[in-house]
């Protein structure tokens, strides 16, 4: 094979476009991109890049450096490169990393570690037996640099450096030879030694294992070196540890745990932090907590006194100032994500089922992923934004560790803090007073129940600290506030709305127009929680509320207003149709439609108020009318808009994809427009150009699922508002929307087929009984909802979509569906036995009675299921109580006998209710 040598034209192109790359007017970069992303189509272009770094030695390092980042990015290349290709740029990457030049070596190190992932080491043995033999090198530059490469590669992909190679394991030989370098002179080795060891924890690797005994004494012994980077390695190998072979440490955790206390109050933020991180695994460890218990009086008060705001951190956010008139910076926004209405299920909490699901907030503010929903989803959230800021530090983990630790020993947690805490809140410093705030905030879901008889002081006590002068201590109060919005707003009684829910409404309100942006925010967060937990407590209360939420409109900048825009919708979906009497749509609408009129289609702050009026919109009813026309025609615009934005995107690839939010948006406007002005709004669909329903039915084939999951939230609200101009376009909605319901979605796409599970059941009951035209779909439709519903791993709202729908279809159709009863009778019975007692709910049950008396074989294994099902109800409607009635006598009346025998096993419960509520 002839070696790879490059062309001088090719060479020329590539290297003048690094040249100019290093300008730095936009529309220079902007074709500078275009020419690179072509440039990927070459099949040697990596060989190219390869040469400028490694051979070029006439151009600046600075040229050849960007060849050497270039080439990291696009390492993936080399799987579809030609062989001699292959062989220069592994040949050639190795040669960059003996470079004289020190950052041409760093580059090199970088595409080293890249292509190494990309390849496997088992595909390139010669690179890792060079690293591995430069660590033996002379000179210490050479082993300094290798070892930093096999860190990197160690933390990157463990798993594909625990491999056999050419009959023999690397890592047998690797793992005792970074053992040994533990006590090298050198601290940078002795630091990588112990980080390349802990990172072949968590992947359970064989050849570390074998030496475990060894690992740990080395990592006691390293445990107080003077270096703090090895110090650090030394506690997160210790966390990795805990978390995977927690045995192992059993039997030395007093040690461990005095060293870990020790490193946790340690100067370095960096070593504090990783020991930190050792509690906060600990506490998440239910089957540990045998073990944390006995040290709580010692890990508690540590932790508190690791939530003290550090002087860096006061520097950086320079807290007091006055800045309600600064404009913000575009760095400081964080994107948003909209994702679109999701329809779901309210279970029944008085009956062991689950309360309405909010976003759980952990101790430093972020949301967290914690819904049974999705059992068998894995979604990684390492956005961990707090009310402060946006980086992981000590005082967010040692909040985040005490959060964790009050859910696991609740009043025990609060015992051990009592005293601590009674110390900080009433400290003249106003340092130690924040933080006492914020863990007092951390500890709020889990030992609510031990605080509560402390609450009735602490809540006033809140409220006053409110006027406190420090702007960050009033934030962090508003947090806490939020916190405990749950018991400020029990509607107990009059007392305790006087004294705690509007005092703590009123103070929060003052802090949505504070004159400190972070105070705004908080203020502005905590009373949407606060809104959320009030619901229809705030009616009374809606004019004042509303005054001050528009003046704020007058007053925030940019950021801030994306979450008075969140406050709004809340306070809407808060009080529902209370937003309709005319004195609150004339203080509400003026600041909104101006705010409308000021915005372009394709401006990012369009999409938060977009999805603010959503909720307006249903909230408001009959109300909105006015406002409507414009509203509506912009939607269907901008609906219009992005499909064909995307559709030029397909058809060209190089274009940057569309932003979907617009699009998602829009639709979940139209969904609130149609449920809040039902038939009222279909003058505007029909006189729609282009029309809406084409529309729709081209954003249910749309590739994005967000957008497919607001598209059929449509066609449902569609199927209740306005049914007569659906009714058309339904074989082509419906083609769509049998492929949409899958038992087992990807992750992304479960809101989809939740939402496309839901729609068919609205518009099942508008077809009506019998109806000839959704008779042909009831078939597909039934073979793909049982499966759903019987399918394991789909989601628990997934199932309860699957079961309303097919209680739906079954009260249309029974006789197609009652055959299958059998086959689901269970696990209808099991999926909405929680639900939470509504009309969806009433109609399904009403469609599995008529199931059961079109085939009344069908339920005789199930009985016990159904049962159960019947005596959760509280509320039935009568006429469901009559079908309740009629079956369940019917059943005692047919074979008295086998009634009596099959009742007798069910639980007291169940007998007892179905005795005294339907006499059988």
């Amino acid at each position: 094979m002839a070696a790879w040598t490059p062309q001088p034209a090719g060479l020329r192109e590539i290297l003048q476009t690094i040249h100019d790359s290093t300008d730095m007017n936009t529309a220079v970069q902007r074709s500078i991109t275009q020419k690179l992303n072509q440039f990927t189509r070459a099949p040697e272009y990596i060989a190219y890049l390869t040469y400028i770094l490694s051979s070029m030695t006439q151009e600046e390092d600075r040229i050849r450096t960007i060849a050497g980042y270039l080439l990291k990015n696009n390492s993936r290349l080399i799987l579809s490169s030609p062989p001699e290709v292959v062989q220069f740029v592994k040949a050639a990457v190795l040669e960059a990393f003996n470079d004289s030049s020190i950052m041409i070596r760093n580059a090199a190190s970088q595409d080293i570690v890249a292509f190494l992932g990309v390849l496997e080491p088992k595909n390139w043995p010669e690179c890792l037996q060079l690293l591995v033999g430069a660590l033996d090198a002379a000179d210490l530059d050479k082993q300094e640099a290798a070892f930093n490469a096999l860190e990197k590669a160690c933390e990157d992909y463990p798993r594909k450096m625990d491999v056999e190679i050419g009959g023999t394991r690397p890592l047998d030989y690797m793992i005792p030879k970074f053992l040994s370098l533990t006590e090298h002179p050198s601290a940078k080795m002795r630091s990588h030694a112990v980080a390349c060891l802990s990172y072949f924890v968590p992947i359970n690797c064989q050849s570390l294992f074998v030496h475990i005994d060894s690992f740990i004494a080395c990592l006691f012994k390293c445990a107080s070196d003077d270096d703090p980077s090895v110090r650090r390695h030394v506690c997160q190998a210790l966390v990795l540890l805990l978390a995977a072979r927690p045995e192992k440490l059993m039997p030395e955790m007093p040690n461990v745990a005095e060293y870990m206390l020790y490193s946790t109050k340690d100067k370095n933020e960096n070593v504090a932090l990783e020991a930190c991180e050792f509690w906060l695994t600990f506490a998440e460890d239910a089957d540990l907590a045998a073990y944390l218990h006995p040290l709580l009086g010692k890990v508690a008060p540590v932790l508190l006194d690791c939530m003290v705001y550090g002087e860096d951190d006061l520097l950086w956010l320079e807290g007091d100032a006055e800045d309600a008139a600064v404009p913000d910076k575009e760095q400081d926004i964080k994107p948003r994500h909209y994702g679109g209405k999701t329809h779901g299920l309210e279970r029944d909490p008085a009956e062991g089922g689950d309360a309405p699901a909010k976003p759980r907030i952990g101790a430093y503010g972020e949301e967290q992923i914690d819904s049974d929903d999705d059992d068998d989803y894995d979604a990684d959230d390492d956005d961990f934004a707090d009310e402060m800021s946006t980086e992981w530090n000590l005082r967010k983990c040692a909040a985040a560790a005490l959060d964790v630790l009050a859910v696991r020993f609740g009043a025990d947690l609060l015992n051990v803090l009592l005293a601590p805490l009674k110390d900080k809140l009433w400290s003249n410093d106003w340092l130690q007073r924040e933080s006492g705030i914020l863990a007092l905030g951390a500890m709020a879901e889990g030992c609510i129940e031990a605080i509560e008889p402390h609450l009735s002081t602490l809540v006033p006590y809140l409220i006053n600290t409110l006027n406190d002068p420090k702007p960050l201590v009033r934030s962090i109060t508003c947090w806490t506030l939020g916190r405990y919005a749950s018991w400020t707003t029990q509607d107990i009684s009059e007392e305790h709305k006087n004294q705690y829910f509007i005092p703590t409404m009123e103070g929060l309100l003052r802090m949505v127009l504070d004159t400190n942006k972070r105070v705004q925010e908080a203020g502005c967060s905590a009373f949407a929680t606060l809104e959320e937990d009030a619901g229809p407590l705030l009616i009374p209360y809606l004019e004042p509320v509303l005054r001050n939420l528009v003046f704020a409109f007058e007053l925030y900048q940019h950021k801030n207003m994306l979450i008075l825009y969140d406050a709004v919708g809340t306070l809407a979906d808060a009080v529902g149709r209370a937003l309709q009497d005319p004195r609150y749509v004339d203080i509400l609408m003026p600041p909104l439609t101006t705010k409308w009129s000021k915005l372009k289609d394709d401006d990012d702050n369009l999409t938060p108020l977009l999805e603010c009026l959503a909720s307006v919109t249903i909230a408001m009813g009959p109300a909105f009318l006015p406002y409507a026309g414009p509203v509506f025609d912009r939607c269907n615009n901008i609906v219009h808009n992005s499909l064909l934005q995307y559709q030029q995107y397909q058809q060209n690839p190089e274009l940057d994809e569309p932003d979907k939010s617009f699009l998602v948006v829009a639709l979940d406007l139209l969904s609130g427009l149609t449920q809040g002005l039902g038939p009222q709004l279909e003058p505007l669909i029909q006189i729609s150009q282009p029309n809406l329903l084409n529309l729709l039915t081209v954003c249910l084939k749309h590739p994005q699922a967000p957008v497919r999951q607001s598209a059929y939230a449509l066609v449902g609200d569609l199927a209740m508002g306005c049914f007569s101009l659906l009714r058309g376009h339904m074989p082509g909605i419906m083609a769509e929307l049998i492929l949409q319901l899958d038992p087992e979605p990807k992750l992304e796409f479960i809101s989809a087929s939740n939402n496309a599970a839901w729609s068919v059941g609205e518009v099942a009951l508008r077809y009506g009984r019998d109806d000839p035209e959704f008779q042909q779909w009831v078939n597909p439709l039934i073979a793909r909802l049982i499966p759903i519903l019987l399918h394991p791993k789909a989601p628990r709202s997934l199932h309860e979509n699957a079961a309303v729908s097919i209680g739906r279809i079954g009260l249309m159709h029974p006789a197609l569906v009652a055959p299958h009863l059998p086959e689901f009778a269970q696990a209808w019975c099991q999926a909405l036995y929680e639900i939470r007692d509504n009309e969806e709910k009433d109609s399904a049950f009403r469609g599995f009675c008529t199931l059961v008396q079109t085939n009344p074989a069908g339920i005789s294994k199930s009985l016990l299921w159904f049962c159960n099902s019947i005596v959760r109800w509280n509320t039935p409607s009568p006429e469901l109580y009559n079908m309740f009635q009629t079956l369940l006598q019917g059943f005692r009346q047919h074979d008295p006998a086998a009634w009596a025998a099959q009742t007798a096993s069910f639980p007291p419960a169940i007998q007892e209710r179905l005795a005294s509520r339907f006499g059988v």
